[in-house]
């Protein structure tokens, strides 16, 4: 099931390639949609709770 997480501060390539970074580490398969300040979670309600940790993490706010 996919679950999409609004992300904040999400606006350059720069916190694209430090969600990227936050994200591969969790080794969840993500989709970063930089024009819509978003990512593509497809799991299971775990994962996205381990995803909007990672984002958290990453100094990031979930929305």
């Amino acid at each position: 099931m996919k679950h999409i997480i609004f992300v904040k501060d999400l606006t350059t390539v720069e916190d694209v390639s430090k969600l990227q970074d936050a994200l591969s580490d969790t080794r969840l398969d993500f989709e970063i949609n930089l024009e819509r300040s978003a990512i593509i979670i497809d799991g299971r309600n775990d994962l996205v709770h381990l995803a909007k940790t990672a984002i958290r993490e990453a100094g990031y706010t979930v929305e």
